[in-house]
This record gives C-alpha cells, sequence and structure tokens, in this order.
C-alpha cells in the first residue's frame, strides 16, 4: 500500500490566492472582482500587483455576475470571489442566463464552501453548490483536495474556454499532492491501488479517503483511492474500470448526498456497470456552528463513516 505524508497544513483558499497571483503575471486578460471578501478570498497579492485589474463590487454579488460576463465580451477572463453560498444560491439567475446560457468564460471561484466553514453556521454552509452547478449545461465543476491541487486548478481554468466553477475551503488541511503538478480537467487521479472496495472522493474528504484506507488495510481489506477533482466533466472510463475491478463503491463528499459526486457516479455505474454503492455525505440537512472537525463528526463526513461504509458495501457485495 502506498503511503501518503504530509509536512504542513494549508488552507485551500490560499491555493486559490496564490493560483490567481500568478496568472496576474503571466496572463494580461485575466481581471479579479470581489463581493467586499478580500481577504476572505486570499486575492491581496494579486491586487497589490495589479490594482487596475481589479474590481471590487461590495456586497452586491448579482451585480458582480453581471459584470463579469460583460468583461468577457472584451476578452478579458475574470475571477470572481466570494463564499460558495454567494458564489451560487443568491446569484443562480444571473449564473444561468448571463454566464450559462451564453457560455461566457467566467470562472466563479467560490470559498468556504461545505460545514469546514465551521462557526458561521448553516446560513453560511452551503451544500448544495455542486448540485446548483453541475446542472447547468456547459459548467464545468471542479472542487480541488489541497492547496497544491487548488493552486494548479487555478492556473488550468485560465486556459479553458468557458464558464467553470472552482470549489474551495477555509480549514488548513494536509497538503499530500505535488508542489508543481499539471492540474487535467476532468481527468481522475488513481491515489491508492486496491482490489477489495473503490473509494470515489472529492475537497477536504480525499485526504480522510487515505486515512481510512490505513484502516481498511490493517482490516485486511484493500481499498482503491481515486480523486474526483472534476465533478463535471466526471471521468466516467476511470470510475467504471475501478469499479469493474472492485465490485463495490463509497463516494465520499463535503456536500449533500442529493445532487453530489456521489449521484453523478451512480448516474454512471447504472448506465454501464451496476454496483453496490455507499455515499458519505450529509443526509439532506443544514448544518450547524461547530469547529471544523466537530461538525465533520456529527454530520459523518470523515474517515470514520469512509470505513464504515466501505465494510459494509462489501457485505453487501458478497451477499
Amino acid at each position: 500500500m502506498k503511503t501518503y505524508t504530509y509536512t504542513e497544513k494549508k488552507d485551500t483558499r490560499s491555493g486559490f490566492g496564490a493560483g490567481l497571483a500568478e496568472l496576474g503575471r503571466k496572463n494580461p486578460n485575466v481581471v479579479a472582482l470581489c463581493a467586499d471578501l478580500i481577504g476572505s478570498l486570499k486575492m491581496n497579492q494579486f491586487i497589490d500587483e495589479n490594482p487596475k485589474r481589479f474590481f471590487q463590487i461590495g456586497i452586491a454579488e448579482a451585480n458582480m455576475m453581471g459584470i463579469a460576463a460583460g468583461l468577457t465580451i472584451g476578452g478579458k477572463i475574470p475571477f470572481t470571489g466570494t463564499f460558495a453560498n454567494f458564489s451560487t444560491g443568491r446569484v443562480y439567475d444571473q449564473i444561468r442566463q448571463s454566464i450559462a446560457y451564453s457560455n461566457k468564460n467566467v470562472k466563479i471561484c467560490a470559498s468556504h464552501a461545505g460545514v469546514t466553514l465551521g462557526e458561521d453556521g448553516a446560513t453560511h454552509q452551503i451544500l448544495e453548490d455542486i448540485g446548483l452547478m453541475k446542472m447547468l449545461p456547459g459548467m464545468v465543476v471542479i472542487n480541488p483536495c489541497d492547496y497544491n491541487q487548488t493552486k494548479a486548478a487555478t492556473l488550468a481554468i485560465a486556459d479553458y474556454l468557458g464558464p467553470v466553477y472552482l470549489r474551495f475551503g477555509r480549514p488548513s488541511v494536509p497538503v499530500f499532492t505535488p508542489e508543481n503538478q499539471t492540474f487535467e480537467i476532468g481527468k481522475a487521479i488513481k491515489l491508492q491501488e486496491g482490489s477489495d472496495v473503490t473509494i470515489i472522493a472529492t475537497g477536504h474528504l480525499v485526504w480522510e479517503a487515505l486515512e481510512a484506507c490505513k484502516i481498511l488495510f490493517e482490516k485486511g481489506i484493500s481499498a482503491e483511492v481515486l480523486n474526483i477533482h472534476t465533478i463535471k466533466p466526471l471521468d466516467d472510463e476511470a470510475i467504471i474500470k475501478s469499479v469493474s475491478k472492485t465490485g463495490c463503491v463509497v463516494t465520499a463528499e463535503e456536500h449533500n448526498y442529493l445532487g453530489g459526486l456521489g449521484e453523478s457516479v451512480a448516474r454512471v455505474l447504472v448506465k454501464n456497470n451496476p454496483a453496490p454503492q455507499e455515499f458519505v455525505a450529509t443526509n439532506d440537512t443544514f448544518g450547524e456552528s461547530g469547529t471544523p472537525k466537530q461538525l465533520m463528526e456529527k454530520y459523518g463526513i470523515n474517515f470514520k463513516s469512509i470505513v464504515d461504509c466501505s465494510v459494509k458495501v462489501i457485505q453487501r457485495k458478497n451477499n
């Protein structure tokens, strides 16, 4: 079994900030917009280096999306920044009508997603944003797992022509992927080879999946782990190939099980290779205030739940 280690923890939003700053030096067409959350989105360095390419819109997220759509007409590549809740739920109509429908080259960059936002509570902890975004025709949906991968994804989406939803978070999480990686949109990454169960994870749950893999190995269970950083377009081929080998699957995400990664995987499997599946996700509920660790424990979105679901799905397979 391959062992993954880390020397530091960093928040994925800082990976976005580092990537945006690098884009500011490389691509003169990249511009940034923010809805009064510069510090939270780690946009400071980009602004310091490119003050004329930054637009502070204030607490007017719907207006920000409209402005971003307009900027693309002049050849600019706008990156919008605010919390995931305000990047999607508050402005869904503007995204649908002004960005997705006309296939505008806007990069919707969303921080503080999921329950790991923590103490800010349910009003800010959106758990349905992936579902909202993946249902929009033509919208790419990306949810990277650590600082390095978030930075690489930020760089990659600038080269992609079309609307993108990039989701990242507030808490510090292990940095375990390569520093100067190449990010390929729509391509799953196999982190662990296994034969008994496939664990398909995204975002913060990728590290939890690797931790679960260690425990399962001690139980004599060989788990294969896929990092699905791109939820749309989904890497159907990688999923089918893995589950055809293991015969069962656990999906893990910091999102409602309704409309998230798990349902996308289920769609792929039911069309190609039906197999037992268990879901590690929130169970059709809002969050609440608490530390990220407390909330992941309460809502069953951590390595413990992945272990339990893996054991359960293998039993289902064998029966």
